[in-house]
């Protein structure tokens, strides 16, 4: 009889490479960056302490890589909180650090894997993906569908995550995807949209959010950095290999 075989999920090594290298900052020092800064920075607000954000930086981590629940990390998190005196994130708070700090991690890790260039020769469009409930914000439903060339400037301003727990993603098309589904290839970036109550707004990201933070983590440009976290950044890229939760 032949031997069963476990098919087990593997880590997202990209994602995870990218969340193990962000540098811990208070709110005040996270504020004071440039949009596209803060994807090389790691904060919670409300915690200023960073022994407390390297702990719960290393829960996220691990549950990069393990799929740990929402809800097993706000227990986890909080137990951290209240070993050092500290008070428990509320179930919005733990909801938003988790979500946001996930779907970055996960987007970033999926724009490297995309624009690899043997991915990128075999699938060079991108699709916009939208949950689509009643949740969803009307300027990230209006993209949902829309493909555009994988090297075209719409990238860098609506990359996801576009707003704090945006669930939004990007998919890497053929051009036999293309013709299969009759998808139109857009070249325009579009400039309004109207809401459900008929009115007429820009099309932009929540603010704030209006830049590629995959573009952002890979190819960083340093002039943006502040020197102290530029130096701390070239310190965390030779840590990128250290082992999952060590600090």
């Amino acid at each position: 009889m032949a031997d069963k075989m476990e098919l087990l999920p593997l880590p997202f090594e990209e994602a995870i490479q990218y969340f193990r290298s962000r540098i811990l900052l208070t709110k005040e020092e996270f504020l004071a960056l440039e949009n596209e800064v803060r994807a090389q920075a790691f904060t919670v607000a409300g915690i200023t302490a960073l022994e407390i954000l390297r702990d719960i930086q290393t829960a996220l981590e691990a549950a990069i890589a393990d799929g740990t629940t929402l809800e097993d990390f706000r227990a986890q998190a909080n137990e951290i909180l209240a070993r050092r005196g500290w008070r428990g994130l509320t179930p919005y708070q733990a909801d938003n650090v988790f979500r946001t700090n996930l779907q970055t991690a996960y987007n970033v890790g999926r724009y490297k894997q995309m624009t690899d260039p043997d991915v990128i020769s075999r699938r060079p469009y991108w699709q916009y993906d939208a949950v689509n409930d009643r949740r969803t914000r009307p300027s990230h439903r209006a993209m949902d569908g829309r493909v555009w060339p994988a090297n075209h400037p719409i990238w860098d301003t609506w990359y996801p995550p576009n707003g704090f727990r945006c669930r939004c993603s990007v998919r890497s098309l053929s051009q036999e995807d293309v013709d299969r589904m009759g998808l139109t290839v857009e070249a325009e970036i579009p400039q309004m949209v109207q809401t459900r109550d008929g009115i007429s707004q820009a099309l932009l990201p929540d603010p704030g959010w209006g830049y590629n933070p995959g573009k952002a983590a890979w190819q960083p440009d340093l002039t943006k950095f502040p020197p102290d976290l530029r130096a701390a950044y070239e310190r965390r890229k030779k840590t990128f290999k250290r082992p999952l939760g060590a600090v």
